[in-house]
């Protein structure tokens, strides 16, 4: 009698565990790189960053910052994509460079740093490389170079 008791508790317990894989309904996760919003956010990224870039060449810091932070919410939704496209990472890498250049200009050599790191991490880990990738590696390991050099003065 123990043992038909201890069997109904056991079959109880198994009819809660969850379906096995196979027979679990599966719906593919959605790519937000190819959803509608996705390209035109990024064009925005790269027309801020242009923008920006050109301010902060023309000696206006102020206005570049601004659209520096303004854009800081669109490169981290652009980028919270699983794999996020080439122009969506170049656009980030652009306004994190720029920054970084903000901050040299302004003697802030340890934060500059951190920004051409992220650089660095961005460019490391692209997948497959290119000549362009090997390019920004190499500019954000230069910068962090060059912030070094500043920082031990």
């Amino acid at each position: 009698m123990r043992a038909l008791g201890v069997l109904a508790v056991v079959l109880l317990l198994g009819s809660c565990a969850p379906a096995p894989e196979a027979a679990r309904e599966t719906k593919p996760k959605p790519e937000p790189t190819a959803e509608a919003w996705y390209a035109p956010a990024v064009e925005q990224l790269a027309s801020m960053s242009k923008e920006a870039s050109s301010l902060f060449e023309r000696h206006r810091d102020d206005d570049a910052a601004k659209i520096v932070t303004q854009a800081q919410p669109l490169i981290n939704r652009v980028l919270a994509a699983p794999h996020p496209t080439l122009a969506a990472m170049e656009a980030a890498s652009d306004l994190d460079d720029l920054y970084g250049r903000m901050l040299v200009a302004n003697g802030r050599h340890g934060w500059a740093r951190l920004q051409f790191q992220k650089n660095v991490s961005r460019w490391k880990g692209w997948k497959p490389q290119t000549p362009e990738s090997t390019r920004r590696l190499g500019q954000a390991q230069a910068a962090i170079a060059e912030c070094d050099r500043k920082i031990s003065q």
